[in-house]
């Protein structure tokens, strides 16, 4: 078969109608006069670019964006121009640029006093009347920029300033502490007066000696175990009397209410002094001294031992075995006080009971307590309000979990409780052999490494187990170092002034001290002569 030649072997090309491209352009064409068209209709154009232009300057004169017209926006943008020129301030001041500092904070007290304003009326500020207030205090900002006080500028300086105010708080914070220290550690002097004249009535006042007898005549009331007894360990005497005032006030039946108070040698004639003096409706108080426990001896006590060692006196008040590096609040006289730890041999002072309710010198009680002496402790030795409704009072915040013996032997997570209102079952103390607990955890603390300071750290390994948690109503604590909910105060049986702040000082806390002032009968001559007011 022949080959056709090579022209016949190409593609045919195909061609549109001319029709078709006289149709394509006539659609473009029309569709360019429909949108000129549009353009052109009579003020679109130019409402458009009215509306934008006043926009345009509406918002350059406020110095805020569409967004931030709102209400709210306004008055946040007033508070930002605030905050910028509070900087600019310290700026101008510390470039001696005084008038310029002064210009800035006359403008801020406008703005402030604008936005006061429209607080007061409970009304949210508007553009109009914001207007020129954002505009003077834009204009201000602006010539702070042109006397270069510019960002890096105030960044440097900002942070020379921050560094310097949080060396100056560290400080201050430090000599806050110390002093407060100080002040909560000291006898103010009516209280001292007041021991100074006890001891001198107690001894040339033989009626007093003979009414201290006739209670000692009664001695079977102070072992009744069908009454309810209290024990209090202090050398205070005005906390004390306000601790039983406060108790018998409130008890529905005060004369079956009996107090065991231990006190030391230096305080025991004024304490005894003091409660010959005055009668506490019916109720029956026992006074004290914790030398005339024979049992308490450094063989028996290992704490004793070792509050009479030269290193642990050293640790507590000198300091110099660290540098200085111990805080304060470690040298601290109660802590070497062995009425600080004669909570932990309640059985052994009180061998004839079976139940106490154990209360500190800063508490006041406004309820009445005998229910406490029926409540079920379910097989427990301590009755105590728990303190772990913040982590910060689980047992990790008072133990030192980086040693074996305490990781072995506690939950880090265990609820913390108080010390100072607390129901003990003195049976199942000495079945359980409490004591001898305690003592087991002391003699592995005379390094300090398990716990620091205090007797709540002990009291934690102690009653490990052995507590039985009571309603939050029995204990409200804080109401000396923190404010404490109205409420919670309202239906506490038991006030605790723990802290720095007792209500007896001068640094205890305003709002709190009427609660204890309450029970202190102001007009005794005794409290007059020594300037209680």
């Amino acid at each position: 078969m022949r080959r056709r030649s090579m022209d016949f072997r190409r593609p045919v090309r195909r061609r549109f109608p001319k029709v078709l491209w006289l149709t394509l352009c006539g659609l473009v064409i029309l569709l360019f006069i429909v949108l000129f068209g549009q353009d052109k209709q009579p003020g679109s154009r130019s409402e458009m670019a009215q509306i934008s232009s006043t926009r345009s300057r509406f918002t350059e004169g406020l110095n805020v964006t569409e967004e931030m017209l709102s209400p709210d926006s306004i008055t946040r943008q007033l508070g930002d121009q605030i905050s910028l020129a509070k900087a600019f301030v310290v700026i101008a001041k510390e470039s001696n640029n005084l008038q310029f500092a002064w210009e800035l904070s006359a403008q801020i007290r406008q703005s402030q006093i604008l936005m006061s304003d429209a607080a007061t009326r409970r009304t949210p500020l508007t553009a109009r009347e914001s207007e020129t207030a954002i505009r003077d205090m834009a204009l201000l900002l602006n010539q702070a920029q042109q006397l270069h006080y510019d960002s890096a500028t105030m960044i440097m300086r900002l942070k020379t300033k921050i560094q310097s105010l949080e060396e100056q708080a560290s400080t201050v914070n430090e000599k806050s502490s110390k002093y407060g220290q100080i002040a909560a550690e000291e006898v103010p002097k009516s209280l001292y007066c007041l021991g100074i004249r006890l001891t001198v009535e107690w001894f040339k006042n033989p009626n007093l000696q003979r009414r201290l007898t006739d209670v000692r005549q009664n001695v079977v009331r102070l072992k009744d175990k069908n009454l309810n007894h209290f024990c209090v360990f202090s050398d205070n005497i005005l906390a004390t009397s306000v601790v039983v005032n406060s108790t018998a006030t409130n008890s529905n039946h005060p004369d079956r209410v009996v107090f065991h108070l231990v006190t030391d040698e230096l305080n025991y004639a004024p304490m005894k002094a003091w409660f010959s003096l005055n009668f506490f409706q019916g109720v029956t108080v026992e006074v004290q001294k914790f030398e005339d426990f024979t049992w308490l001896n450094a063989s028996y006590v290992p704490v004793l031992k070792q509050l009479q060692d030269l290193d642990t006196k050293n640790y507590y008040f000198s300091g110099n075995t660290d540098d200085g590096r111990t805080p304060i609040k470690y040298r601290n006289p109660k802590y070497l006080s062995m009425l600080n730890h004669l909570r932990f041999y309640i059985p052994e002072v009180f061998p004839a009971l079976e139940k106490v309710v154990f209360l500190d010198d800063d508490v006041v009680v406004q309820k009445d307590l005998s229910e406490l002496f029926s409540i079920d402790l379910n097989g427990n030795v301590n009755g105590a309000v728990e303190t772990c409704m913040e982590t910060f009072h689980r047992y990790h915040k008072y133990l030192n979990y980086s040693h074996p013996l305490i990781r072995a032997h506690f939950d880090p997570d265990a609820c913390g409780w108080a010390f100072g209102m607390n129901i003990f079952d003195l049976v199942e103390w000495r079945k359980r052999n409490v004591t001898g607990i305690y003592h087991y955890w002391q003699e592995r603390n005379v390094d300090r490494t398990l716990w620091k300071l205090g007797t709540l750290p002990p009291g934690l390994l102690t009653f490990y187990g052995l507590t039985e948690p009571l309603d939050a109503k029995w204990h409200v604590l804080g109401l000396g170092y923190t404010s404490v909910n109205s409420q919670l105060i309202e239906k506490g049986a038991v006030l605790h002034f723990n802290g720095n702040s007792k209500p007896w000082l001068k640094i205890g806390m305003e709002k709190y001290k009427p609660l204890w002032e309450k029970y202190v009968d102001y007009s005794h001559p005794m409290l007059q002569q020594c300037n209680f007011h």
